[in-house]
């Protein structure tokens, strides 16, 4: 080792230390990049992270290899700066790759399309810059251990400062830089990071030789043209967008209404109707609930999954004797209730998860709306037989249990049954209806008395008008759910495989007729259809 700066061996200990941090920054930026494009689920963390381990464990291989072959630490701070520079780049020309890869598959690939998708995503944006930085430790240890009485301590140093980055790494961007400056930013931040580090050994050891310079005016290139935090980069009219700890955020709006969206490509989570009316989305359906309990005048409304307060602001303007409380983990989403949604400033929400909430809380319901499925994302600890047990000692006498199931279709053994299965299991009553033009289902849970004959009873009492006029026709849609034998527990509750095959199916029956626009008139035929 006769670089001068290696001598100190603290410059290599640092080098180890955020080069850890780097590798978990990156890796929960990639988590942030594709989740607005193919969701947060178990799946595709295990996607990201099994392909980053295999990334580094590959440049582990070589690493000691080449540094075995040739020990020139300048070799070592080549491919950091070369990382470094890729780093900076994802910013760039990720968003690109993502849809550009997804637009590829669509006419490639007819099942497991979002896997697919999300594991070449994943290959061609972080394995060659993970596999880069793979390389560090081994070419670090090389470097560091001068005898053999000194390696046990020199190793167990190098790991523990890439523990000690990897911690630290991991922490920051979740609770700082993601929730402060965004996902590009946080990618140039910890780029910079691993690029100063390169820049500080050539320029110590070779002054402002050709990789410095050319390594600042890349970086520079990406600095200037990486920075936009926005995901849907075609759109040119979003009210809103953002990023917050638990989701991406787009709000966007048009004369008559404004919808809230935590997914690039697909899903509404929430919409505000500009002249107060129905949505004619499910939330309307599941303003059934009120009728059909027993305390049917002046009811009480949890709302686990508030969003930005669709469904309790219908309560509120067409109950208005009934009182209503939210539960809303992510708080950004609450503060854009208030700005873009004229959420009531009266309506308390609880920034928590819906089952912890219930968890902490003695107070009981006359109707519990769980809207916590959020498009292919299931929290499985609101999934459960467990859980729905949990809401049933939270109702009333003559409570209702209504829960929005998403992704539905006809197709056997659909999540969607199986979470029908579920409550079924833990209530004796289930109704259902399809909500039309949509894939949505609203199932009504009681413990007494079927909920269709509750609905009926009380629609008498319901003044004419559009509500009357839907409630009418739910009464003839509902249908009550005859029970099977799939039940998810907390010990097994598989949403994230049953979900994706799910949203598999139901994009194949989306992309159905597109794909058959493309076989017959080739791809002009298709972008006429597309326009």
């Amino acid at each position: 080792m006769n670089s001068n700066i290696l001598k100190n061996k603290w410059f290599l200990y640092l080098t180890e230390f955020f080069s850890g941090m780097s590798v978990m920054a990156v890796e929960l930026g990639a988590s942030r990049l594709l989740a607005p494009y193919f969701s947060s689920s178990q799946i595709v963390w295990t996607i990201i992270i099994g392909t980053i381990m295999i990334a580094m464990a590959a440049g582990n291989l070589y690493g000691g290899k080449a540094a075995d072959k040739n020990a020139d630490p300048a070799r070592l701070y080549r491919r950091i700066l070369i990382a470094s520079l890729w780093i900076a780049a994802i910013p760039v020309v990720g968003k690109y790759i993502v849809l550009g890869v997804s637009a590829l598959l669509i006419f490639t690939v007819s099942t497991g399309y979002l896997v697919v998708a999300a594991f070449a995503s994943c290959i061609l944006l972080f394995v060659f810059p993970l596999f880069l930085l793979g390389t560090v430790t081994p070419a670090l240890v090389k470097a560091t251990v001068g005898s053999l009485d000194e390696s046990g301590i020199v190793v167990g140093r190098l790991g523990a400062c890439n523990t000690i980055g990897s911690i630290l790494g991991t922490f920051l961007p979740t609770f700082v830089t993601i929730p402060a400056v965004g996902t590009s930013i946080t990618f140039l931040i910890f780029s910079a990071i691993l690029h100063i580090i390169a820049l500080i050994f050539f320029i110590c050891e070779k002054g402002f030789c050709r990789q410095v310079i050319t390594g600042i005016l890349v970086f520079l290139l990406c600095l200037t043209f990486g920075r936009s935090d926005s995901f849907a980069f075609w759109e040119q009219d979003l009210t809103y967008e953002g990023e917050s700890v638990y989701n991406y955020l787009q709000v966007r709006e048009d004369e008559r209404q404004v919808i809230l969206s935590t997914n690039v490509l697909f899903g509404v989570q929430s919409v505000k109707m500009k002249d107060g009316g129905l949505t004619g989305m499910y939330y309307d359906y599941a303003l059934a609930a009120p009728l059909m309990c027993a305390e049917s005048n002046a009811p009480s409304v949890l709302v686990l999954g508030n969003g930005t307060g669709t469904y309790a602001g219908q309560c509120r303007a067409y109950f208005p004797s009934c009182t209503v409380e939210g539960v809303e983990i992510d708080a950004a989403i609450t503060d854009l209730a208030e700005k873009y949604f004229d959420f009531p400033a009266d309506i308390p929400v609880v920034e928590y998860d819906g089952r912890a909430f219930l968890n902490t809380c003695s107070t009981e319901y006359d109707v519990i709306l769980v809207d916590a499925y959020q498009d292919i994302t299931i929290p499985f600890q609101m999934s459960s037989a467990e859980f729905f047990t949990l809401v049933k000692g939270h109702l009333k006498d003559g409570g209702i249990l209504t829960v929005n199931l998403n992704m539905h279709n006809n197709q056997d053994g659909s999540i969607n049954y199986w979470l029908c299965d579920t409550i079924k299991s833990v209530f004796p009553y289930v109704s259902i209806v399809d909500v039309p033009y949509s894939t949505n289902l609203v199932l009504f849970a009681s413990e007494q008395k079927d909920p269709a004959g509750l609905l009926s009873e009380n629609l008498e009492n319901l003044p004419d008008g559009d509500l009357k006029t839907l409630m009418n026709r739910i009464a003839g849609s509902l249908s009550q759910y005859s029970s099977g034998n799939r039940i998810l527990t907390d010990d097994k509750a598989p949403v994230e495989v049953l979900g994706m095959r799910m949203i598999d199916s139901l994009i194949e029956e989306e992309l159905r007729y597109y794909k058959a626009i493309f076989a017959s008139d080739g791809l002009q035929g298709l972008l006429n259809a597309l326009l």
